[in-house]
C-alpha cells in the first residue's frame, strides 16, 4: 500500500515536472525541438478550450509578434508560426491584416527560411517605414553555421495593399556577428528610429556571459550598418536579453510618439527587454541621450528581475508599434499554453496573442499605463449592470445573465476597514509572486482577498481567482493584485502558477479600486486600477465550459467590500483567421 502510493507520487510529480519542462522550454527561443512532433497536424482542431476573440491561428502553433505595423490604412500583424505542426519548429513569419486590430484577414507567409542566411530559421524581428513610405522587415535569420544574422526583405509590389509578397536580397545578411559578439545570442533586431546625424539606429538583443545587453548599430542607407563602440544599455546578472524594445513615451498625456521623436524635456524613453534567464519581461523607463547613444534608467527604474513588467503573468516576447492612425502606442504579446505537449497535439493549436493594449506614460512618471484597445469594445453584446451590493466577510455575490465564459467584466470595489488590513513585511516588496502563491484565495485575510472568480463551476469545484489583497506598510497600504488558478481546473498534469504584481495606488485616499478582465475560455486578461498592473493566466477548465461557466464577486477577507459598480458584457466573435 505505501508502496504504491509512494508510486502514484512521485508518478504525479514526474508528470509536473514534464509540464513544467514544456512550459519553459516553449517559450525559449532556442526552442526544445520535437523533431518527431513538430510536422504533426491534428486530423481535428478542437474548440473546447480555444479563446474565441485572442487573435490566434485556425491551427498549429504560434509564438512571437513580429514587426506589427500601420501602413496605408490596414494594421499589419506578422508573428512566428509552424504551419505543419503545434509545437515549435518549421518557423515562418505568418502575416495577417485588419483595419481595426480585431477583425483579421490571414495572408500567405512574409518570410520562410528559402536562402543561406535564414536556411536553419526565420526569428524574430520588426518593421521599420523608410522614407517615399517604404515598409521594411528586419530580422533574425540562422545561417548554415548556425549563426544568428540580421537580414531584410522589402514587399515585392508597394501597389498591393496587402504586400503579400516580401523579397530577400542576395546581399543579406546585412548585420553579422563580429569578433566579441556571442553568435548564438544575437537576436531580435528593433524597429528603427533616424537620429539627429542622419543615421538609422536599432538596437539587437545579447549577451556577454551572464550580462545581458542591446548592441548598438548605425546605417545611412539601412544595408550597411556599423556597430557602435559601446553598447546602448548592459545590466550585470540579468543573462540574455530577448526581444528588446525602445520607444519614447510622453511625460504629458495619452498620445504615442513615433519611434524617431528626438526627445526633450517633455519626452522619456522605455527600454523593454525579455529576460531568457526568467521567462518575464522588464522595462525601464529613463532617458536616452541621441547624442552619446547612452541609455540609463532613472532611478526608481531598476533593471533585472525586480523591476516592472508589462504583465507579471505569462505575457513574453512582445513587440510594440506607432499607430500614426490613432496616434498612439499598440503593445502585442505572445501568451504561450501551460497545458503539456501532447495536450497541444491532440487539441491541434498552441498558443495565443495578448488583446493589443494602448500604452502610455502614468501620471507620476514612474510607469506605464496599459488598456486593451478601444476597438476591443465593438464586440461587446449583452450587458449587465450591478450596483452598490455589498460583499460581506465570507461572500459569494454571483454575477448571471451572460456567457461568462466570453466576457469583459469592469468592477470597481469600494474598500472600508483599512485597521484591519494585514502587516506587510519588508522582505515581501520584490517577490510579489510569492507573496501571492502564500496568501491565495482561499487564505483568510484583514482586507481582501476580494475580487472575481472567474470560469467557476456551479459547486465552486473550478475557479480561477482575481483578486486584490491591501497590506498595512510602515508609511503606506500596499496593494497587491494577484491571479490565482490553483483551483481552476479538476485535469490533471497543468502548469497553474499564481502571478502577481503590486499596484502603486494610494487606496487610503481613493477608498476605490478597479478591476477590468478579459475571459476568454483559457485565457484570463486583468488589468488593476486602470491598467497599473496586468496579469494574464492560461488556465483549463474541465466543468466550467461554456453557459456551465459562473461569475462571482467574493470577498474573503474580514472586513465589509462594497461593488461599487459592475459591468459586464458577453463578447461576440471576430472575424479571426490567422495562418
Amino acid at each position: 500500500m505505501a508502496m504504491a502510493m509512494t508510486r502514484r507520487i512521485w508518478g504525479r510529480l514526474l508528470a509536473i515536472a514534464l509540464v513544467l519542462a514544456h512550459w519553459w522550454a516553449a517559450t525559449e527561443a532556442s526552442h526544445v525541438v520535437y523533431e518527431s512532433l513538430q510536422s504533426v497536424t491534428a486530423a481535428v482542431v478542437s474548440s473546447e478550450l480555444r479563446p474565441r476573440f485572442h487573435f490566434q491561428s485556425q491551427r498549429n502553433w504560434l509564438n512571437d509578434p513580429n514587426g506589427p505595423m500601420y501602413y496605408n490604412g490596414l494594421y499589419h500583424l506578422f508573428y512566428q508560426y509552424n504551419p505543419k505542426g503545434s509545437v515549435w519548429g518549421n518557423i515562418v513569419w505568418a502575416h495577417s491584416v485588419s483595419t481595426d486590430l480585431i477583425n483579421w484577414k490571414a495572408l500567405e507567409p512574409a518570410i520562410y527560411p528559402s536562402k543561406s542566411f535564414d536556411i536553419n530559421g526565420c526569428w524574430s524581428g520588426s518593421t521599420t517605414i523608410l522614407p517615399g513610405n517604404r515598409p521594411v522587415i528586419m530580422y533574425t535569420g540562422v545561417d548554415p553555421q548556425n549563426r544568428q544574422v540580421q537580414n531584410v526583405a522589402y514587399p515585392k509590389n508597394l501597389s498591393d495593399p496587402y504586400l503579400r509578397e516580401w523579397v530577400k536580397p542576395d546581399f543579406n545578411p546585412v548585420i553579422a556577428p563580429e569578433s566579441g559578439v556571442n553568435a548564438s545570442a544575437f537576436r531580435d533586431p528593433t524597429t528603427a528610429w533616424r537620429g539627429v546625424s542622419g543615421h538609422w539606429k536599432l538596437v539587437i538583443g545579447s549577451k556577454r556571459d551572464t550580462r545581458g545587453e542591446v548592441i548598438l548599430y548605425r546605417s545611412r542607407d539601412f544595408v550597411r550598418w556599423v556597430k557602435a563602440k559601446h553598447s546602448l544599455h548592459t545590466a550585470t546578472g540579468t543573462g540574455m536579453w530577448e526581444c528588446p524594445d525602445l520607444y519614447p513615451v510622453s511625460l504629458r498625456g495619452r498620445l504615442g510618439l513615433d519611434t524617431s521623436t528626438l526627445g526633450g524635456a517633455a519626452v522619456k524613453h522605455v527600454l523593454k527587454v525579455s529576460l531568457d534567464v526568467t521567462r518575464y519581461e522588464y522595462y525601464t523607463v529613463g532617458t536616452y541621450d541621441h547624442i552619446k547613444d547612452r541609455y540609463v534608467p532613472d532611478g526608481a527604474s531598476p533593471d533585472g528581475n525586480t523591476g516592472l513588467r508589462y504583465d507579471y503573468g505569462n505575457f513574453y516576447a512582445s513587440k510594440t508599434f506607432f499607430d500614426n492612425k490613432k496616434n498612439r502606442r499598440i503593445l502585442w504579446g505572445w501568451t504561450n499554453e501551460s497545458d503539456s505537449v501532447n495536450d497541444d497535439i491532440a487539441k491541434g493549436w498552441a498558443g495565443i496573442q495578448a488583446i493589443p493594449r494602448a500604452v502610455w506614460l502614468a501620471g507620476n512618471g514612474r510607469q506605464l499605463i496599459q488598456w486593451p484597445v478601444e476597438e476591443l469594445e465593438s464586440l461587446r453584446s449583452k450587458h449587465i449592470v450591478v450596483q452598490n451590493k455589498q460583499v460581506p466577510s465570507g461572500g459569494l455575490l454571483e454575477v448571471k445573465g451572460i456567457d461568462s465564459s466570453q466576457a469583459d467584466v469592469e468592477v470597481t470595489f469600494q474598500v472600508s476597514g483599512l485597521e484591519k488590513a494585514e502587516a506587510f513585511h519588508p522582505s515581501w516588496a520584490t517577490d510579489a509572486e510569492t507573496l501571492c502563491g502564500r496568501k491565495r484565495a482561499d487564505v483568510k485575510g484583514g482586507v481582501g482577498p476580494f475580487g472575481l472568480h472567474v470560469l467557476a463551476s456551479a459547486n465552486m469545484e473550478e475557479k480561477t481567482a482575481v483578486f486584490f489583497r491591501i497590506f498595512k506598510a510602515e508609511h503606506k497600504y500596499k496593494v497587491l493584485l494577484c491571479h490565482d488558478p490553483t483551483r481552476s481546473s479538476l485535469r490533471p498534469n497543468l502548469y497553474k502558477p499564481t502571478f502577481a504584481g503590486f499596484v502603486d495606488v494610494d487606496i487610503a485616499r481613493t477608498g476605490k479600486i478597479s478591476l477590468r478582465t478579459l475571459i476568454d475560455h483559457s485565457v484570463v486578461e486583468s488589468f488593476g486600477a486602470g491598467g497599473m498592473t496586468c496579469i494574464t493566466s492560461r488556465v483549463y477548465p474541465s466543468l466550467a465550459l461554456r453557459r456551465d461557466a459562473h461569475l462571482f464577486a467574493f470577498n474573503n477577507g474580514i472586513a465589509d467590500v462594497k461593488v461599487s459598480t459592475l459591468n459586464a458584457w458577453e463578447m461576440r466573435r471576430p472575424l479571426m483567421n490567422g495562418a
